[in-house]
């Protein structure tokens, strides 16, 4: 025979300001638990979405980053021969060779200086991301001066609005546009011509070379040509694969420190709990002797004080996601560990985030609310009556 769930709701409504206390604890480390899970699969999306299937990164052999690597005009020559690489509609071939280089600009709140990456792309690079728009403005002229700013440079970063003008490798540069990459990590660059930014910044060769690919089943095959020839010291990966371990240094981080930190707070929590299931046994030993006496067995008094617990959890877990839920609508700005440049992203909930926190909430309860639960179970009945 159990105990219904009715009887044990109601114990929990009885002592509201336990119940609150004790919810609204859990409900903290289920927020701080879901909000550095949503950090992280914010950076994730931000980066992988940046990329597409169906696109090719090649950079100098053991580069990190593209602002690590180096390619020769030679090596790009011979990549831009080789088969499999798509062509636009004027019959040239979807390959960009661009420069990538770092520059330190002032923030517009604090005026302190963060990295921001610019990037030297082609006409083949603006068709080889059909993610970009321009939502301000226009697109800069080729053979000039010019650059865009992506959304979240133009307004996180002095002289990167539109109209305004920036200096920058001995240069005066004017932003002509805005750019919007879609939430994606192009709206944390600026861009420009890219034979103006190999002048400008004294460079001989590239950073990269980004082509698409005439069918993306065929990147294996096409990965292994360019790594197998002698002449290249060069490394393809597919685009969305190249983004996503731009975030994987960062990301660990964000996951090992708010692991650590919810550790930490769930401690404070479960004891939390624990005193108040403990409260609520004290407080209910008549009950429980009654309940016994009815006939109910001892798993059914433990199953009780579990399932009480447990909702307390489940409760806590439910109003922490919701405040969670409202990070969504900010949008952070930080230094890409792997990049050493400032990256802008958001807050994003996902279904696999919603089911961990709910779980770890549910932990949480069921550890708190153990130990008061046996104790309730092993009370006999004629100790429990004569206490009360």
């Amino acid at each position: 025979m159990t105990i219904p769930l009715t009887y044990i709701a109601r114990n929990l409504v009885t002592r509201k300001l336990t119940t609150a206390l004790t919810a609204g604890g859990m409900a903290l480390v289920v927020y701080v638990f879901a909000t550095v899970l949503m950090l992280a699969a914010g950076l994730e999306k931000t980066l992988v979405a940046t990329g597409q299937n169906d696109n090719v990164v090649v950079i100098r052999r053991a580069s990190q980053s593209e602002v690590q690597s180096g390619v020769d005009r030679v090596q790009a020559g011979i990549v831009e021969s080789m088969p499999h690489i798509a062509t636009g509609e004027d019959g040239r071939r979807l390959m960009s060779k661009e420069p990538v280089v770092l520059i330190s600009l002032p923030k517009r709140d604090t005026r302190r200086p963060a990295n921001v990456v610019i990037r030297g792309v082609t006409t083949a690079g603006l068709a080889l991301r059909p993610q970009v728009r321009i939502v301000e403005g226009r697109m800069f002229r080729p053979g000039t001066a010019e650059i865009v700013a992506g959304r979240a440079v133009a307004s996180g970063f002095q002289g990167a609005g539109i109209g305004e003008t920036m200096r920058f490798a001995s240069r005066d540069w004017t932003v002509v546009g805005v750019l919007d990459a879609g939430r994606t990590g192009f709206d944390s660059e600026i861009w420009g011509d890219a034979e103006q930014m190999l002048q400008a910044f004294r460079r001989a060769g590239f950073s990269s070379l980004i082509f698409k690919l005439d069918d993306a089943d065929r990147f294996d095959a096409v990965k292994k040509e360019i790594e197998s020839d002698p002449r290249l010291t060069l490394e393809a990966k597919r685009e969305t694969r190249f983004y996503a371990e731009q975030s994987e240094a960062l990301s660990k981080f964000i996951n090992y420190l708010g692991m650590t930190i919810s550790v930490i707070f769930s401690i404070g929590a479960v004891i939390g709990a624990m005193i108040t299931m403990y409260a609520s046994v004290a407080s209910r030993t008549a009950e429980i002797g009654t309940l016994r006496a009815l006939g109910f067995s001892r798993s059914a008094i433990l199953v009780a004080f579990l399932v009480e617990a447990l909702l307390l959890g489940l409760g806590g877990g439910l109003i922490g996601l919701a405040g969670a839920s409202f990070m969504q609508l900010l949008s952070i700005s930080t230094m890409n560990f792997q990049t050493f440049a400032e990256l802008a992203f958001s807050f994003t909930l996902t279904p696999g985030i919603v089911a961990a926190s709910l779980c770890f909430a549910l932990a949480m309860g069921f550890v708190g609310g153990f130990l008061p639960a046996a104790r309730a179970a092993r009370m006999k009945i004629v100790d429990a009556l004569r206490a009360a």
